[in-house]
């Protein structure tokens, strides 16, 4: 079962971190991209957001006036995105589905949406092939994937940073990207695989952006304030602005891509 998307790329060398690590820069750009979308085709969209758990973008959606449908296998995570939209006051924006994104096209049946949101959750269902082009279908034409994968490189350099050589190189050399058989994650990315994929399931990717490129990498002890988070997702964008540094995005400990359906 996938985590809550809030901790969408678990980070092995901090565990401290993992509550609530869902990059901020994603859920700004999700938030920006539906915004622009809507002002484009006169109207709100309809959002799915694959293994959204406890709503940590269906809600900001949902309150933007967007109508979200969020899919995830756990009840718990279903039973608290419920209070927490009450909460919020955007009950009636949002449609909740127990299932996942292996039975997708079965609990969606003929819904089609604007934007999809599939944030950590290709690392743990069966067929990831499958479950893009089950998101492929699930699209209108001209609609919008948010994707966000764990990258295998981060690891392979996390684990060398940290001493665990055996690690680092597991995760360099297995086929999933797996440091070891005690690793949260079944599997990891490299970028030209993801890139694959979406072209395979008829996507066209637009925008590849990387997250925490330097963020899990640094002591949890001196990352204590938004100040310091702020700084570091500000040296990520800056790493990757000049030509010739885009192959740094590779180094991200999450991949965020944006592909749309022709």
């Amino acid at each position: 079962m996938p985590p809550d998307p809030e901790d969408v790329v678990p980070d092995e060398q901090h565990p401290q971190r993992r509550a609530g690590t869902r990059p901020s820069a994603v859920v700004s750009s999700v938030r920006t991209h539906a915004d622009e979308e809507a002002r484009i085709i006169g109207r709100q969209l309809d959002v799915l957001d694959l293994g959204g758990g406890t709503g940590g973008v269906a809600v900001p959606l949902a309150e933007e006036g967007h109508r979200v449908t969020v899919v995830d296998p756990s009840p718990d995570a279903l039973a608290a995105l419920a209070r927490r939209a009450r909460e919020a006051g955007v009950h009636d924006n949002l449609t909740s589905i127990q299932g996942d994104g292996d039975s997708l096209a079965s609990v969606l049946a003929e819904h089609r949406f604007d934007l999809v949101c599939c944030h950590g959750v290709l690392e743990f269902v069966d067929d990831p092939a499958a479950t893009l082009r089950a998101i492929s279908e699930a699209l209108r034409p001209g609609g919008t994937l948010s994707l966000l994968v764990a990258g295998r490189l981060a690891v392979v350099f996390a684990k060398a940073i940290a001493g665990e050589f055996g690690q680092a190189r597991a995760a360099l050399t297995d086929a999933d990207g797996r440091w070891g058989r005690t690793d949260p994650l079944p599997r990891r990315f490299d970028l030209d695989l993801v890139e694959e994929l979406l072209t395979g399931a008829g996507l066209t990717v637009a925008q590849v952006r990387a997250t925490n490129i330097l963020g899990h990498l640094v002591p949890a002890s001196l990352v204590d304030s938004d100040a310091d988070r702020a700084a570091l997702a500000e040296l990520d964008e800056l790493l990757v602005a000049a030509p010739g540094r885009e192959f740094l995005r590779t180094l991200g400990n999450g991949l965020h891509l944006v592909a749309r359906r022709d």
